[in-house]
């Protein structure tokens, strides 16, 4: 018994091809995939590049937050008089 192969579900390959959103889709998802080992294979070719764009959007982005923090403190003015 223990030796017996057991299979569930399907296991083969679809007989119709993805058509409308499933290929819309297959196809936006091997796009971010390409983009995504090219980015890694630039990162790894420019390690240097590739730490100064992440420190220089990192620091951007703190930048921002911080303004945005800084305009949203009460000017002073009460609400409950």
């Amino acid at each position: 018994m223990a030796k017996d192969e057991l299979s569930a579900g399907f296991t083969g390959t679809p007989t119709e091809p993805p058509t409308d959103v499933r290929k819309v889709a297959k196809t936006a998802t091997d796009a971010v995939s390409r983009e995504a080992n090219a980015v890694v294979a630039g990162a790894a070719d420019h390690p240097y590049t590739a730490t100064g764009l992440a420190l220089t959007v990192g620091a951007l982005a703190f930048a921002i937050g911080y303004v945005m923090g800084r305009s949203s403190i009460d000017n002073g003015r009460s609400y409950w008089r």
